[in-house]
């Protein structure tokens, strides 16, 4: 065979076989067009909590919606037992995922927040915030009162969740030192902002239900439910983690229970938990599903996240997201 003859075969078998693989990949459109899940930029979701939360759900947003717009027929409540800053439920109500939301807190000054809500006092709690002059000094001054009102107390938690490292509330947590671009106890302090949050939670406040109790009894009570679905995000304490308990007072439960009373739900649930090797066997014990999603902590580095639940296979769509790995032994080795 001459060689003009060999280049024109080759051409054309090259040719050949760029066509069966454009072909072979058609056949397969979720492959090209799966997504990609990165870690959500949380100044793209709208900020309605006023707390600036250690541990909060912001960066989260996006897939609960996901998930509650998978539920069919559509909750008519959504309980948080855990609900520190309270952002799932807060874009659930402003964005009509459900009709009303119980939050649960046992912390009593997050308590109060939620409390002061419910009962009516966050246009107080805006203009409080709107005319306090913040200074180290008269931040100090308020939260040494004692003997307040509820709604006292909520300005204080206010001011040392905006004042202190962290925004951390437990026990041991101190002022800022430096703070953003030098700003010290001022860098987290944005009166018209925190105000605001506070003036838009009067549109939904008569469809919170707020109860400062254990909140698994407020599981337990629920259970039962078909129209109820639970977000459950507890202190990451499980496998020895020391996080819960460096930022919440109330960090000990016990996760055994908790992953009980989830396999007692009628309705539907989604956990939210550190990567641990202990959630993981504790979850595939009660045979719920897992996925890992990626976000990024304080500090702006990438991690993942355990979700569990019931039924993920709404989250198989996300290239990102995958069950995490586990490890079999064969004859006890």
């Amino acid at each position: 065979m001459s060689n003009l003859k060999r280049r024109q075969t080759t051409k054309q078998l090259k040719s050949h076989s760029d066509m069966k693989i454009f072909r072979q990949q058609s056949f397969f459109p979720e492959l090209c067009e799966a997504e990609t899940r990165k870690p959500v930029n949380v100044a793209s979701v709208p900020q309605r909590s006023p707390f600036r939360y250690p541990g909060g759900k912001t960066w989260f947003v996006p897939t609960f919606r996901d998930w509650i717009r998978n539920q069919h027929p559509k909750p008519e409540i959504l309980i948080e037992p855990f609900a520190g800053g309270g952002i799932i439920s807060i874009t659930a109500l402003f964005e009509e995922f459900v009709s009303r939301v119980v939050m649960v807190e046992i912390d009593e000054d997050i308590a109060a927040v939620w409390q002061s809500v419910v009962d009516g006092h966050a246009g107080w709690l805006a203009k409080r915030i709107l005319d306090f002059d913040l200074t180290k000094e008269s931040v100090i001054q308020e939260i040494s009162k004692t003997d307040v009102s509820v709604r006292e107390k909520a300005f204080q938690t206010i001011l040392k969740n905006r004042t202190f490292h962290g925004g951390i509330l437990a026990d041991g947590s101190g002022f800022l030192k430096h703070g953003e671009n030098g700003k010290g106890i001022r860098s987290r302090w944005y009166p018209a902002t925190i105000a605001k949050r506070f003036n838009n939670l009067e549109l939904v406040a008569d469809r919170i239900v707020f109860r400062q109790e254990d909140g698994f009894e407020v599981m337990q009570e629920y259970s039962q439910r078909n129209d109820v679905v639970f977000f459950i995000d507890p202190p990451y304490t499980a496998g020895g983690k020391k996080a819960g308990k460096r930022l919440y007072r109330h960090f000990c439960i016990d996760h055994e229970r908790l992953f009980s009373l989830c396999q007692s739900i009628k309705g539907d649930f989604l956990m939210t938990y550190d990567n641990a090797d202990e959630v993981k066997t504790m979850a595939r014990a009660h045979g719920f599903q897992m996925r890992l999603i990626p976000m990024k902590n304080t500090h702006h580095a990438a991690m993942e996240e355990l979700v569990i639940g019931k039924n993920l296979s709404w989250m198989d769509r996300y290239a990102a997201v995958h069950e995490p790995f586990a490890e079999y032994k064969v004859n006890g080795k």
